[in-house]
Order: structure tokens, then C-alpha cells, then sequence
């Protein structure tokens, strides 16, 4: 006789697709959040490449070029563009630094992955936050 309490330790783990409904009901942890923002700012940062390497160019060609680039960066939706590229860059960083870590095996640990994650996410975003404050003017 086969005890009930066996039947649920051998069964086998049933991997299932989660639909874009079930998506938003989801609970991530904070590391999976965190993979899958490095890998949407890596996105980010490739395809928008073209714009980036467009204003550094604009800005270094010449002096007319550059006041040129100066009033094309005013504009608001300029700047949240690059606000967007900046958030990228910093949440890719420090991610980046963070998988390094964990490449060494430091902070492989279910507690101390955690901590490193939601640290990545607070990091990211209080710098976001900081160089944001200095492009929209406020110091």
C-alpha cells in the first residue's frame, strides 16, 4: 500500500506557461523581478543606441551643433526619454555588479539574494532619481 504523503514527495514538478492575464497576478520574488528588468534595460540601452550615439555626436561636432543639441534636449519628452536611458544604464550597472557577484558565489543564498536584489532596485533607483533631479534642473 503506497502512502499519500510519498505520492506527493515523488511527483514530478509541472512547469506550466503563465499567460499575459496571469501575468499581473503573478508573484515574482524580488531576484526574478530584478533578472528580468537587467534584461529589459539591456534592451533598452541596444536599441536605443542609435538615439544615444546621435546625441553625442550632436553634441561634439561643433559649437552650433551643440546649441542645437542644447534646445533639442529641452524638450520634456527628451528628457523623460533619457531619464528612461539613465534608469536603464544604472539598474543594468548595478545588476550587472550584482550577478558578478554571484558568479563568485557571494550572496548565493536565498536571504542574502534577497537583500542584494531589493538593494540593486533601491540603488538603481535613488540614483535614477538623484541624476533625474540634475537633468530636470532642480540643482
Amino acid at each position: 500500500m503506497v502512502d499519500a504523503h510519498q505520492d506527493v514527495k515523488n511527483a514530478k514538478p509541472v512547469y506550466r506557461n503563465i499567460g499575459l492575464a496571469q501575468l499581473i497576478k503573478y508573484r515574482l520574488p524580488w531576484a526574478g523581478k530584478v533578472s528580468i528588468l537587467h534584461r529589459i534595460s539591456g534592451a533598452a540601452l541596444f536599441l536605443l543606441l542609435p538615439f544615444i550615439l546621435y546625441l553625442f555626436d550632436q553634441s561634439l561636432a561643433s559649437e552650433l551643433s551643440f546649441m542645437q543639441f542644447q534646445a533639442f534636449t529641452d524638450h520634456i519628452l527628451v528628457k523623460l526619454i533619457c531619464l528612461g536611458l539613465i534608469w536603464s544604464f544604472l539598474h543594468h550597472f548595478c545588476a550587472g555588479i550584482r550577478y558578478l557577484l554571484l558568479d563568485l558565489e557571494i550572496g548565493v543564498e536565498k536571504i542574502a539574494a534577497q537583500k542584494s536584489a531589493i538593494i540593486v532596485l533601491s540603488v538603481s533607483l535613488a540614483l535614477t532619481a538623484l541624476v533625474g533631479a540634475k537633468l530636470f534642473g532642480l540643482f
